[in-house]
């Protein structure tokens, strides 16, 4: 490679016109990207926005489709991660890439062990150079330990710590502060302060827009595989950094209410939280969802919008506080209990987490209501033909019949038949999350319609939705999360999508500004 002058500012790694796509999805289209030395640039957009993708591209673990890539002034096309590795692009993923049962030092020099003079790895050597780089780091572990012995957050800066001791020209940072402690990250922020003195370009994925304005210089928003804003961060207010991700107009509707007739029993509590909390996720939750009632949870990606979901379910055991359904409290961490006190809940990857694609509308639809039906281990056909049909008709899920496979059904006819699932048990409470993701317009008025009925005969609904116009259409309150924490509620006079993205966007009280707004 030629060889390149490094100056504060110039550019080191640069994507022009990267395109992605991959069987029925566009990922990425005619990205561009500029990541300069002795700058932090931040790269937001919610799920689905492309940002994984395009670190992916920019560390060869994909090729591009389309485009160029650009290092340290020279075209480039890296055959893997390794290649770009020793190029200099070191990366910190969000998901620990660790050997967990190797020891600290080990995994700080995997694959590149000191050696003795006979060839030999070097352990006493190894141990002393890792303990130095983690004081260095102000990690204090033992690195001759096994890591299933260290914490979450030590693991976490120990996978900096590598990164930045392979004196790399460019680190990338997927979400580093997912798993740290306040005091973890102030050490991470010193040793990115240090990193942009020596002339690293840093590339900084982040949910949390307190972390991207104290130390961000640059940003980059994608939404949907596409570039709609690039620029210096401190001339982006966070309303509209805020809005230009969830790609919102702030003039918009304001909230419609849903008329109802009032059934006997309504506005009586149904679901109500009481100080969940769980370690560096949630934080003091306290909401309250009334029979015949849609409440709304906002914020962006990382908010805690869904680990508040399956802690209802009880498929996220808490730290502290307490669940109840209809005035009793549930067992923590059961969903086996939550479901038989009244909790449903629609998850938000139904290809994951929900539909058996393999397996007919019948099979989905009955699996969950079969151990009520069964006697004496046996179940009726009759009954089960029956709830199928009633479920299939109340929803208008569209089909060639039930015994077509879920599989083959579009996204929208998926959720319904996921919706008829739980219907079918007679829920108290549902959740939903992200109920009309992927799914196309008619689907989500569909979708939509159906919760608005829902409320109507008296379920209490808790929505999460990364819609602002859902959350403004559908909800009578939105509770507004950030960090883990409620921040915000918006009740029904308050209601719209101005209200929504300021209160998303707000500082934390008694935080100062920093961002020119």
């Amino acid at each position: 490679m030629s060889e390149y002058t490094v100056m504060k500012g110039s550019p080191v790694l640069e994507a022009r016109g990267v395109s992605k796509s991959f069987p029925g999805v566009q990922a990425l289209s005619e990205v561009d990207l500029t990541v300069r030395a002795g700058h932090v640039h931040a790269l937001v957009g919610e799920n689905g926005a492309g940002k994984s993708t395009l670190i992916k591209l920019l560390t060869g673990v994909y090729p591009l489709d389309k485009g160029e890539l650009r290092h340290r002034g020279e075209l480039v096309s890296f055959d893997g991660p390794r290649d770009a590795q020793d190029a200099g692009i070191s990366t910190i993923y969000q998901e620990l890439d660790l050997v967990t049962m190797q020891s600290a030092a080990r995994n700080l020099y995997l694959g590149r062990e000191p050696r003795t003079r006979l060839g030999l790895v070097d352990f006493g050597r190894m141990s002393r150079d890792a303990d130095a780089l983690l004081r260095d780091f102000h990690i204090h572990a033992d690195v001759d330990v096994p890591l299933t012995n260290l914490g979450v957050g030590t693991q976490q800066m120990i996978s900096v710590a590598r990164a930045v001791a392979l004196e790399a020209n460019v680190v990338i940072m997927d979400e580093p502060t997912s798993s740290l402690e306040p005091r973890e990250v102030d050490t991470l922020f010193q040793i990115i302060d240090r990193l942009k003195a020596d002339g690293v370009a840093i590339l900084y994925v982040s949910h949390r827009l307190d972390e991207l304005y104290r130390i961000c210089d640059d940003v980059t928003v994608l939404r949907d595989g596409l570039l709609v804003h690039s620029g210096p961060l401190a001339q982006l207010p966070r309303v509209e950094l805020v809005s230009t991700m969830l790609g919102r107009d702030l003039e918009s509707t304001p909230h419609r209410s849903r008329a109802s007739a009032p059934i006997p029993g309504m506005n009586e509590p149904m679901l109500e939280l009481r100080g969940i909390s769980r370690r560096n996720r949630l934080h003091d939750i306290s909401l309250v969802v009334a029979k015949g009632e849609v409440v709304g949870l906002g914020g962006l990606l990382g908010a805690g919008r869904t680990e508040v979901g399956m802690a209802v379910l009880g498929a996220q055991e808490t730290d502290a506080g307490s669940v109840l359904i209809d005035g009793r409290p549930i067992r923590n961490g059961s969903p086996g209990a939550s479901i038989q006190a009244g909790v449903a809940l629609l998850p938000e990857d139904r290809k994951l987490e929900g539909i058996l694609p393999h397996l007919s509308i019948r099979d989905n639809i009955a699996i969950a209501a079969l151990p009520r039906l069964s006697k004496g281990g046996l179940v009726s056909d009759r009954q089960v033909d029956k709830i199928v049909e009633t479920f299939m008709s109340r929803l208008r899920i569209r089909a060639t019949g039930p015994g077509q496979k879920v599989g083959t059904l579009s996204g929208g006819n998926q959720q319904k038949v996921l919706l008829a699932r739980w219907l079918c048990l007679n829920p108290k409470v549902l959740v939903l999350d992200e109920p009309t993701r992927g799914i196309d317009v008619g689907a989500k008025f569909e979708v939509r319609s159906t919760i608005d009925e829902l409320a109507k005969e008296g379920l209490a609904v808790l929505l999460i939705s990364s819609e602002t116009e859902e959350l403004v259409d559908q909800s009578d309150r939105i509770v507004v999360l950030k960090e883990g924490r409620v921040v915000s509620i918006l009740e029904a006079d308050r209601i719209s999508e101005q209200d929504l993205v300021e209160a998303i966007a707000a500082l934390p009280a008694g935080q100062v500004s920093d961002d020119h707004e």
